[in-house]
């Protein structure tokens, strides 16, 4: 009865945009819930756990799946307060499913769960992957298929073609290592503190790329990526300068990975762009909010008269006001809504 229920109002709000979604998100470290309407954002609320996971220079995912369930309900309740609505207004429920942590997702996936079935409201389950490409259309609202995506992240790196929010080609992926997951582990041979992206995008700022290192499938006409190479290089040029004696210049090294590592990302977008005669770049995913990617692409795109969209860096990195979006694009799409025997997916 309660698919049913869920089936006939998610159907009666497909040509909308005027109802309310309460998003949840909690595939990280981030519990994060959001009230959207449309692309709009009437409330966006993050609990970061940075703080508690920088003495252990990562996530522990037992730790986050701990403090997303102490903190989920305070959260929701915040953010119906900043968007100046209740439960009784919201008309849809979504939340991220994958990927992620396991235990993490499952404190989000059970609490939405828990909300769709008490209030009678529609469930819909998200990509977490596609949310970050979803962080566009807030903040570019007339954005519209086809586009070039750049999602470059902690777990992920692509290049995807979209033809409609139901429809990605993926162009280009790594082979090996994401592009935030090669900052993260370049970061600890810096001895420098988690989170290591940001501080290797401000360690570069005051150094210079002296520092030679390899980029892979140079030659190569396919689009996809390999760091783990790149880190091997940084990782062997620290140890063998050290057993002869020598220096590091932190800084110097941190902004000559950091060219390399943000240089390729580029260059493939652009020709991927070429290739496709598309001239509309979007940036989605946690490595989205590094200065030397953000500049780069945008110097890059408008030497070619690209279109070149940079989400704020807020919207880079997780949040719930993306799955909001990402849940009203799946629902325009004709996505059905999720039974209630949705489980995590961390593979998704």
């Amino acid at each position: 009865m309660y698919y049913t229920n869920a089936k006939q109002k998610l159907d009666s709000l497909r040509d909308r945009n005027d109802y309310l979604i309460l998003a949840f998100e909690s595939s990280c470290d981030e519990t994060a819930v959001a009230v959207t309407r449309g692309r709009e954002v009437l409330s966006s609320v993050i609990s970061s756990q940075i703080e508690i996971h920088k003495r252990f220079g990562g996530v522990v995912p037992e730790i986050a799946s701990r403090n997303h369930a102490l903190a989920i309900d305070s959260i929701t309740k915040e953010a119906l307060e900043k968007a100046g609505v209740t439960l009784a207004d919201i008309d849809v429920i979504a939340v991220t499913y994958g990927a992620g942590l396991l235990g993490a997702l499952l404190v989000g996936v059970s609490y939405a769960k828990s909300l769709a079935y008490t209030l009678g409201l529609p469930l819909v389950a998200c990509n977490h992957i596609k949310g970050h490409i979803a962080a566009n259309y807030i903040s570019a609202p007339e954005l519209e298929p086809p586009f070039v995506c750049l999602l470059a992240s902690g777990g992920h790196t692509y290049i995807l073609k979209v033809n409609a929010f139901d429809d990605m080609e993926v162009l280009g992926e790594t082979q090996d290592d994401a592009v935030g997951e090669a900052f993260d582990k370049v970061a600890r041979v810096l001895g420098l503190p988690y989170p290591g992206g940001p501080e290797i995008d401000r360690l570069a700022k005051l150094g210079k790329p002296v520092y030679k290192l390899p980029r892979a499938f140079k030659g190569e006409k396919h689009l996809n990526f390999s760091y783990s190479g790149l880190k091997t290089a940084v990782i062997n040029l620290v140890a063998n300068t050290k057993a002869r004696g020598g220096e590091i210049v932190p800084e110097d090294l941190a902004c000559s990975f950091q060219t390399e590592a943000t240089g390729v990302l580029v260059d493939h977008t652009i020709e991927a762009c070429k290739r496709t005669g598309i001239k509309t770049i979007a940036l989605a995913g946690g490595v989205g909010a590094n200065s030397c990617l953000r500049d780069s692409l945008v110097s890059a795109g408008n030497k070619l008269g690209f279109k070149v969209l940079l989400p704020p860096k807020s919207l880079c990195t997780d949040n719930a006001a993306m799955i909001g979006v990402c849940a009203y694009e799946e629902i325009k799409a004709g996505i059905a809504p999720a039974e209630l025997t949705l489980d995590a997916d961390p593979a998704l």
